[in-house]
């Protein structure tokens, strides 16, 4: 079992492991890329390369506040379960639908599948990293593959885990599983938590339970008892919350979050469970899309959201293909507030994301170089003169949102709303909320698509009724 497939593993691992002795791993902050990040960390000890520091990445200005690589460049920088690749990257390994950004990335493995734990634990390397059991619970989590497995919402929100004698020694694992996901879940924002655990954990989903406990109690986190009560008060205080159209539930936003372990995405469903469909707008500038994962039949069993999605948008297609974004603006939206020490929103992620694509102003090849180097700037410290040389740059709000978005047909997001109707120069002043104060036009324009969205979901499911 241990030595089931052997593959030639990613490109240029021999070469790779001549040029550096030393690597650091970027990852996303879920159970996938914190199990891919440590499934890399053994592969590149295993090819003689240490892996001496390890960062989350995540989408949004988060993605951009990652620090730089060693300046010196005897640490390779690999980044692994993320769409989004940068130029700085040796390695990049993902297992999403498309990639942005990773054009120039050296050495990459791109492979669909229901998690990136699977293609890096079970096929670059030549062994097994993750006991094949573990891999294919952490591919369901990942994909949400819940119905299949008979797995109800009050599983998948649970704290607790004991071991079952009753049950088979699969069905414990599962559990096992589920349990450690909404741990790390819930202690995912903890200051090195998450990095903790990517450097010293075995490749194995109990290990990695039992070293969640064992920093939960060094850190004296929040206990089960304290989690449970908080997740229960969230699912009492969101029953009323969401507006629900027919089988479809309608939401904006996820409440009242701050509590530890209050939060989880499928609570819409724990409370509305004959729903077949949950489209939930977020104020970031996000609109996502999701089937229900814990029914076997639904209506409309066939729906692909992510096609829907497309003809969602393509009833704006003009006005977002005329309405032009400055990169002023992309720059610090990206960037939000970010150090020195932070890698930014450079002009190689500009070019990498969006290609071609992006308008220059006339003799606008006159500016290529000094846009390059101001771009290596933080937003903060750009002067009126180099903001007013970026006005010039855009991108159509089109392509903003095609180089942003995407999912499959039982999740979606329509994402990089957030950029429209943002002002040229980062606002002065601590931002202060006002309830009084109209929606910003960028959230106007998420909910008018949430509303297309439902309106078009809708239409779909009762023409499929007539016709059955």
């Amino acid at each position: 079992m241990r030595k089931i497939i052997s593959e030639s593993g990613i490109r240029n691992i021999r070469e790779l492991s001549d040029r550096y002795k030393k690597a650091k791993i970027y990852f996303h902050q879920d159970l996938d890329g914190v199990t891919t990040a440590i499934a890399m960390r053994d592969y590149l000890k295993s090819n003689g390369i240490d892996v001496v520091d390890v960062e989350v990445i995540q989408y949004g200005d988060k993605e951009w506040s990652v620090k730089k690589p060693d300046a010196r460049g005897d640490v390779m920088p690999v980044l692994v379960d993320f769409a989004h690749g940068k130029p700085m990257f040796v390695i990049h390994t993902d297992h999403h639908d498309r990639q942005a950004g990773a054009e120039e990335t050296g050495s990459k493995s791109f492979r669909q599948s229901r998690s990136n734990v699977e293609t890096l634990s079970q096929i670059i390397p030549k062994t097994d990293l993750f006991p094949t059991e573990d891999v294919a619970t952490i591919s369901m989590v990942d994909s949400a593959d819940f119905a299949k497995n008979e797995i109800t919402p009050e599983t998948v929100m649970n704290y607790v885990y004991k071991f079952d004698k009753d049950i088979s020694a699969k069905k414990n694992r599962m559990l096992l599983g589920l349990v450690t996901n909404k741990l790390l879940l819930a202690f995912k924002n903890k200051p090195n938590f998450l990095e903790r655990l990517v450097m010293e954990s075995s490749p194995s989903l109990l290990n990695l339970f039992l070293k969640i406990k064992e920093i939960m109690e060094e850190e004296n986190y929040a206990p089960i008892s304290s989690l449970e009560k908080n997740k229960a008060d969230y699912i009492e205080k969101m029953k009323d919350y969401p507006d629900v159209k027919g089988n479809i539930i309608v939401q904006y936003g996820g409440g009242s979050m701050m509590k530890p372990g209050s939060y989880d995405r499928y609570t819409p469903f724990k409370n509305n469970p004959e729903a077949d469909f949950l489209v939930i707008a977020w104020p970031l500038g996000l609109l996502q899309a999701s089937c229900n994962p814990f029914k076997k039949e639904r209506e409309l069993k066939g729906v692909n959201l992510g096609e829907i999605a497309q003809e969602v948008l393509s009833k704006w297609e003009g006005q977002l293909k005329d309405r032009k974004v400055p990169l002023s603006t992309i720059k610090w939206v990206s960037e939000g507030k970010i150090g020195e020490e932070s890698v930014g929103f450079t002009f190689k992620d500009f070019a990498a994301i969006y290609g071609e694509k992006f308008l220059d102003m006339k003799d606008g090849a006159k500016y290529l170089v000094e846009i390059k180097s101001l771009m290596e700037k933080p937003s903060e410290s750009l002067t009126e003169e180099e903001w007013g040389i970026l006005d010039q740059i855009t991108v159509p709000a089109w392509d903003i949102i095609d180089a942003n978005s995407g999912g499959h047909k039982c999740i979606t997001n329509i994402s990089g709303l957030n950029f429209f109707g943002r002002g040229k120069r980062p606002p002065q002043g601590k931002y202060k909320y006002d309830s009084e104060k109209e929606d910003a036009a960028y959230i106007k324009f998420l909910k008018m698509l949430q509303n297309e969205f439902v309106r078009v979901l809708q239409e779909k499911i009762e023409s499929s009724k007539s016709q059955g």
